[in-house]
C-alpha cells in the first residue's frame, strides 16, 4: 500500500495538471485510509472550494481545526473557507480564534 505522502504526491500531481476532480478523488482515498493526515483534509478544503463544493471543503477544514487545535494558520485558512462559502460570521470566528493563538486579541 502507498504511503500518505505518496498519495499526497500523487494528488498533488494531478491538481498541477489541472484534473482536480481526480486529485480530489486521490485526497478522498488518502483521508479514507488515514484519517488522521491533517495535510490531504487541508487540501481537501482547497479543492472542493475551488469546484463549489463548499460544504465539503468545510468539513474538511473543521477535520484540520480538529486535528491541529493550536495552529493559527488551520482557522486562518478555515476562515477563507467559510469566506469562500458565503459565511462570513462563521469566517469572522475563525479568524478570531487564529488571533487568539497567535497571542493577539
Amino acid at each position: 500500500m502507498a504511503t500518505p505522502e505518496e498519495m499526497y504526491d500523487e494528488a498533488d500531481r494531478l491538481k498541477e495538471e489541472g484534473k482536480l476532480d481526480e486529485a480530489i478523488q486521490k485526497l478522498d482515498e488518502l483521508v479514507s485510509v488515514y484519517p488522521d493526515y491533517a495535510l490531504a483534509h487541508s487540501a481537501l478544503a482547497v479543492l472542493c472550494g475551488r469546484v463549489a463544493q463548499h460544504e465539503k471543503a468545510i468539513q474538511h477544514g473543521l477535520k484540520v481545526c480538529e486535528l491541529e487545535p493550536n495552529d493559527p494558520f488551520s482557522f486562518t485558512a478555515m476562515s477563507v473557507t467559510y469566506q469562500r462559502a458565503g459565511r462570513i460570521m462563521e469566517a469572522e470566528e475563525a479568524m478570531a480564534r487564529a488571533r487568539m493563538l497567535q497571542g493577539g486579541i
